[in-house]
């Protein structure tokens, strides 16, 4: 016989998951304002082997246009700017000898409607996954009374299954929500 707390707790950590997948996810997304998330997934060669940027340079935001990445060892700085060019920001660097620059430009309409497409396209995955979240538990659920589970304790657990998707299914929403009025705003 399964533990229906424990099954509901279960589901409330997937959904969660769920959930900061979507905001790590839409904090990578250039919205027009400079943010040091954007540059989360590259990777520069130092030392022999691949490394995350933060971990080879300061990372910082001086304005809301511009990202400053002032690297520990001046002598790899060349290699920022090659991965930066590398990956897909689609922001070419420009560098001084001690600092590399990057300028956020101003998107155009046409851009912020395709970067909300964008987002809603990555709302959507989150929203499948808590609902198969609820699929897979309701089926647990099924199966535990033939296991000797109550069908009261199994229609309790449903409601609170169901109050728990629609709860995280309205949080993420309201991230979508957000990311929308960040990216539309001028």
């Amino acid at each position: 016989m399964i533990d229906v707390k424990a099954t509901l707790a279960d589901a409330s950590e997937r959904m969660e998951m769920a959930a900061m997948f979507l905001d790590e996810q839409l904090s990578r997304i250039r919205a027009g304002r400079a943010n040091v998330a954007i540059l989360a997934g590259v990777r520069v060669e130092q030392y022999g082997m691949m490394m995350p940027l933060n971990q080879v340079a300061n990372v910082s935001c001086p304005d809301a246009r511009t990202i400053a990445i002032k690297p520990f060892d001046k002598k790899a700085i060349r290699d920022i700017e090659k991965a930066i060019m590398d990956s897909n920001v689609g922001i070419t660097p420009e560098n001084n000898g001690e600092i590399i620059r990057l300028g956020i430009p101003q998107p155009t309409e046409e851009r912020r409607k395709e970067l909300a497409k964008q987002c809603n396209q990555i709302a959507e995955k989150a929203k499948v996954e808590v609902r198969n979240v609820r699929a897979d538990i309701k089926d647990k659920l099924k199966k535990a009374i033939k296991d000797g589970l109550s069908e009261d304790l199994e229609k309790d657990a449903e409601g609170d299954l169901q109050k728990l998707h629609d709860k995280f299914i309205k949080k993420l929403e309201e991230m979508l929500a957000a990311k929308h009025k960040e990216i539309m705003t001028i």
